[in-house]
């Protein structure tokens, strides 16, 4: 399987860390590629499987959740794309979508005490200003989901915020709370019952004609921390996303900055085989690797 780094179609395009996304005027066509980033730095080598897979994965949970919320889609088969972008490079890595007035917020939701959110509560007790009991332990389940917002920056890195300062952002705040728990919650509970748990993960929201729609990805190892349930009841949770990738850059002696190192053949082909296995486990589809 040939690895897709970047596309080039005659249309103005837009380039993110991951996907590229075209402006065709009244609608979108986002591709995911095969690029991957870790601590806002784009690494040179591709994840074979990697845009497809997550493509699969939040096509998935859109169709899931559409009665709890609509979302952008338009067209998820190339066949059924505009004939001008009917290209086998796409076939499986790219959606056609509605263009929405996208509301400027990260909105994380937390179900277990891990990540960033674990090193804020060591510091101080607090995630996001929000006091947690004492005596709390790594990766712990909280008792209920927390939202966690963030600014959502064109540039450089987000910023955690507290409920006020969202409110200040947006009127819609309590709003975007109120879905993301409950998107997240619907989301925890399908997942588990597949033997993964949804730690954590990061949706975004927009408005079109009106109407606030989920937009971006949904629940993709790119958005979302997952562990395998088994691993977590044994007391060591086993990640299947790009956690794996985040542990051996921390292991580096990098500064975190660009130029990102290069990857051996080894931890590319570890993360291609998370990406696939959370695909597989979550849809019943496989994702070709090579």
């Amino acid at each position: 399987m040939k690895t897709v780094m970047e596309t080039s179609l005659p249309y103005r395009k837009r380039k993110g860390k991951v996907r590229d996304i075209y402006d065709l005027g009244d609608k979108l066509l986002l591709v995911a590629t095969d690029r991957i980033s870790a601590f806002d730095c784009v690494f040179s080598e591709g994840i074979p499987g990697k845009g497809e897979a997550l493509t699969k994965v939040s096509n998935y949970w859109f169709q899931e959740m559409e009665d709890a919320v609509g979302n952008q889609l338009i067209a998820t088969d190339v066949e059924k794309f505009p004939e001008k972008l009917q290209k086998p490079e796409l076939k499986g890595r790219a959606v056609l979508v509605e263009k929405a007035d996208v509301i400027p917020l990260e909105c994380i939701v937390r179900g277990y005490l891990a990540g960033s959110a674990w090193r804020s509560y060591k510091k101080d007790g607090t995630v996001h200003g929000t006091r947690l009991p004492e005596r709390m332990e790594k990766n712990q389940k909280l008792e209920e989901p927390m939202f966690t917002p963030s600014t959502k920056a064109r540039e450089g890195h987000d910023e955690n915020i507290d409920m006020e300062t969202a409110r200040e952002i947006s009127d819609y705040a309590d709003k975007l709370k109120e879905m993301s728990l409950e998107i997240y919650g619907r989301g925890a509970r399908h997942a588990e019952k597949k033997g993964i748990i949804i730690c954590d993960t990061k949706f975004e929201f927009g408005f079109v004609d009106g109407e606030i729609i989920l937009i971006d990805e949904v629940l993709t190892p790119d958005s979302s921390r997952f562990w395998y349930k088994e691993s977590y009841e044994q007391g060591n949770p086993k990640s299947m996303d790009k956690e794996y990738l985040r542990s051996y850059l921390l292991g580096l002696d990098w500064d975190r900055n660009p130029p990102a190192p290069k990857l051996p053949k080894k931890v590319v082909g570890e993360v291609s085989k998370r990406y696939a296995e959370i695909c597989e486990a979550i849809t019943g589809e496989r994702v070709e690797r090579s």
